[in-house]
């Protein structure tokens, strides 16, 4: 199952919803969050609640949307991660790099709150 994204801005946020395996070779989430930087896009929320799986070299994709995004002066919230997930952040203690939400409204809220209104 290849993994879908589309990508939708409530309250000036970018919430990309993703659907599938986040795995080995799984480039195009990186590369649209790049294209929505380059748009000047800085609050993002990426929604996990549909990705059953993340491997490793998905995981290494969260970090690199991650940084990119924080080097951009932005802020990135991830979105009712499953409970494989949460576990292999909580092993991988990335539980303390990235911030999560339960509902979309508070994920917004945090994303926005996050980046100063000049950014």
């Amino acid at each position: 199952m290849s993994l879908a994204i589309t990508s939708r801005i409530v309250a000036g946020v970018v919430i990309v919803d993703l659907s599938g395996r986040l795995c080995f070779l799984e480039v195009a989430l990186h590369k649209q969050i790049k294209e929505l930087l380059d748009e000047g896009h800085r609050s993002f929320v990426v929604n996990l609640a549909d990705v059953p799986y993340v491997d490793s070299f998905g995981l290494g994709q969260l970090i690199a949307i991650w940084t990119s995004i924080r080097s951009a002066g932005g802020h990135l919230v991830l979105l009712r991660p499953t409970d494989h997930v949460q576990h292999l952040f909580q092993i991988t203690k990335l539980n303390s790099v990235f911030e999560t939400a339960g509902e979309e409204v508070q994920a917004v809220r945090s994303a926005r709150i996050s980046v100063p209104a000049s950014a």
